[in-house]
């Protein structure tokens, strides 16, 4: 056993990218991870590579330390300085589809991370784990790897080559007043200028990069990140408000009223606008996502594939199904457009963009109009729950059994999810920590208790704190 096993922290390289603590994701191991990733792309024969970051203060450092790596095994390295992960994937296209992304995404200031491609497409699991058994052999605690305090540099070719493939594709009829909320991350500069290019007026807040977050992390998906944005629509009586994530590639919209939208109502109309120009096409969207997006997809006309959660997995399965998946959608805010238009990967700003063109196209046409058609669910949010140390693999197996008893269509492609007439559940393993994820959804308040509690009630005589968890969680 070598003295270092204990030390390299294997928790960081995740299901779909390494994420963690700069405490863990040290410039010491971002030089191993490095290596690692050399190897990946020398053999698939690949020779450049794009790097880009976010607006974290370790992240210029760290796209640095890549640079460095991957120069000194002959490789032509682009970097195109601090950007959202979609303007990267889009600069990416032209040196053969590779590219790395130093970012956490919507994590707090406290953490790093890192997201690549290589021709065109994201890794796999078991890439990742490629990556993290090069770099296990390669990580010396007792190296010291220098850390230059880099400041945050902005390309503006990079960027206007990003802008006009956007403006060429994006046709408003007519300007909106648009509020948007960049929470400090990277995208926020860039989407701006994209708005104001398309002639809307722009009210920007937290748009500019700032690695501190001083507010809190740049994470959309909670609803007390969005309080400013939400105010200053209503104040301002704006059209709508856009929230981007950390590296822009996840969306959060509020409408007219100051409304947060649900991800399960945005997909809804995001699918009703793929399948009139694609009838009969597939809809993607991942086992998070409310019954209400099956039925829409079905009631359209189109075919509704669930698949296991991971913007990773969407996009690749997009990518294999040759034209058949128009749209997919992520409960956490990712939303790919494949339908001939778009890139084939989550750009927040770019389905925001979709979202108005479809809106300009009728006069006097508001975001609240075109969701009446979609409800607002009784829900949950994504609740996080303990494992108290369980095996997640005897959880869930236990669950599975149980669940013969009750109607409902059963699935396990990620965790188990149980589909009733009128809502669903589901439990699966965290691919970030030592949790479960729960949500619960339905048509009313008693039916969404009722399949809360045919949950708890699977779970209490074995597990009974996890129980005790989902029964009073909100």
């Amino acid at each position: 056993m070598s003295i270092q096993q204990p030390i390299f922290p294997w928790q960081v390289f995740r299901a779909y990218d390494i994420r963690g603590k700069i405490t863990f994701l040290t410039p010491e191991l971002v030089e191993a991870i490095a290596y690692g990733l050399v190897c990946q792309y020398q053999q698939a024969a690949q020779t450049t590579v794009v790097i880009g970051y976010d607006a974290r203060l370790s992240s210029p450092a760290y796209a640095q330390i890549i640079q460095t790596i991957f120069e000194k095994q002959g490789f032509d390295v682009v970097n195109v300085g601090c950007c959202s992960s979609p303007m990267l994937y889009y600069s990416a296209r032209q040196f053969a589809g590779n590219g790395i992304m130093v970012t956490a995404s919507h994590n707090p200031k406290s953490d790093n991370g890192i997201k690549w491609i290589m021709q065109g497409q994201p890794p796999c699991p078991e890439m990742i784990q490629q990556v993290a058994y090069v770099a296990s052999l390669q990580f010396s605690p007792q190296r010291k790897v220098s850390m230059p305090a880099l400041p945050h540099q902005f390309d503006v070719s990079y960027c206007l080559q990003y802008q006009h493939a956007i403006l060429d594709d994006i046709q408003l009829q007519r300007p909106f007043h648009v509020v948007l909320d960049g929470l400090h991350g990277s995208a926020g500069r860039c989407a701006v200028l994209i708005l104001q290019k398309l002639g809307c007026q722009v009210t920007a807040l937290r748009c500019e990069s700032n690695g501190e977050f001083p507010d809190h992390a740049p994470d959309p998906s909670q609803a007390c990140h969005l309080k400013a944005l939400t105010a200053t629509v209503q104040q301002q009586q704006a059209d709508l408000g856009i929230a981007l994530d950390g590296d822009g590639d996840r969306l959060v919209l509020v409408d007219e009223h100051g409304t947060i939208i649900s991800a399960d109502r945005l997909m809804s109309l995001f699918a009703e606008m793929c399948l009139a120009t694609h009838p009969q096409h597939e809809i993607v969207f991942d086992v998070k996502c409310s019954t209400m997006v099956r039925n829409t997809v079905q009631e359209l006309g189109g075919q509704p594939t669930m698949i296991r959660t991971g913007s990773t997995f969407l996009k690749k399965y997009l990518m294999q199904s040759q034209g058949q998946a128009v749209f997919g959608g992520e409960y956490a805010g990712h939303y790919v457009f494949n339908d001939g238009r778009g890139f084939g990967y989550d750009d927040g700003l770019y389905a925001a963009l979709r979202l108005l063109e479809f809106l300009s196209q009728r006069p006097d046409f508001t975001l609240s109009q075109a969701l009446a058609k979609y409800p607002e669910r009784c829900g949950t949010e994504d609740t996080y729950i303990s494992t108290y140390s369980t095996d997640p693999k005897s959880l869930l197996a236990d669950i599975e059994l149980h669940s013969h008893q009750l109607a409902a269509q059963l699935s396990n492609i990620d965790g188990v999810r149980l589909d009733f007439e009128d809502g669903f559940g589901i439990i699966r393993a965290s691919n970030t920590g030592e949790f479960f994820t729960v949500r619960f959804d339905a048509d009313n308040p008693v039916r969404l208790n009722d399949i809360r509690q045919s949950f708890v009630s699977m779970l209490s005589d074995r597990y009974p704190k996890i129980a005790h968890d989902i029964l009073n969680a909100h």
